[in-house]
């Protein structure tokens, strides 16, 4: 009789992969130093192998170096950026002006990914009964990017202030194709130990015992519960791998 783990990783391995996950960061400072063509396209082949529904693989990513064309896509954050401000108030909106929220300009690479809701045809196994999995499945190439990214190296950061009809429009993308996420790619200044907007006080991570929930919604682990224990001793185990130093 075979193993139940016996698909597991080596422990190495598997080392690798959670420190990739745990210590991926919204990287919003970039150097300006290239990033080669190889690179960026190892990156998108990782991205192109994520799951989708029904392997309708609805993404398209387009990449944009262009300094021109990154320059408008920034006069189009800056004018939705002051817009955004209005739905807070001070001291918040002052705040929220001061957060640093792209990297269009200084990093070398931008990458528009985008999903394709007609691929796969008007019947997409799987899809019927939630149509919006196309969307789904984009969001689990945009990790596969940003996972691949941070073991090579590289930041990504999310620019999601900004209209995606302008966005559809600039970039010369067919109407009936969603723009999901803008990215920044590039060689990060640096890397945060914690994100941004928790280092800022903006927002708190999220405890896992406030996220879990076992059967029925109403169901979280109790205190003093053997699942309880089990969630304290995951969250411990992933504070030790966001902490980990970087192998040299």
């Amino acid at each position: 009789m075979t193993a139940p783990d016996r698909h597991r990783f080596a422990d190495a391995d598997r080392g690798a992969v959670y420190r990739a996950i745990h210590q991926r960061r919204d990287v919003r400072h970039f150097r300006t130093d290239p990033v080669d063509d190889a690179l960026v396209y190892r990156v998108l082949a990782a991205a192109h192998r994520a799951p989708s529904v029904g392997f309708m693989q609805p993404w398209t990513f387009t990449v944009i170096r262009s300094p021109q064309t990154r320059a408008r896509v920034h006069g189009l954050y800056l004018r939705e950026r002051q817009a955004a401000a209005c739905f807070y108030d001070e001291p918040r909106r002052g705040e929220f002006l001061a957060l640093k929220l792209e990297g269009i300009l200084e990093a070398p690479v931008n990458i528009c990914v985008t999903c394709d809701p007609t691929r796969g045809g008007t019947h997409v196994l799987g899809r019927n009964s939630q149509p919006e999995t196309d969307v789904y499945s984009t969001c689990c190439a945009v990790q596969n990017l940003w996972l691949a990214a941070r073991a090579e190296g590289l930041g990504v950061g999310w620019v999601s202030i900004l209209k995606t009809g302008e966005l559809r429009e600039m970039l010369g993308i067919p109407p009936h194709v969603i723009p999901v996420a803008y990215l920044c790619l590039g060689w990060p200044e640096q890397l945060r130990t914690r994100p941004m907007l928790e280092e800022a006080g903006w927002r708190e991570r999220l405890s896992m015992t406030g996220v879990v929930r076992l059967e029925r919604w109403d169901g979280g682990p109790e205190a003093g519960s053997a699942a309880a224990a089990a969630v304290a001793a995951a969250e411990a185990e992933i504070a030790g791998f966001e902490a980990a130093p970087e192998p040299r």
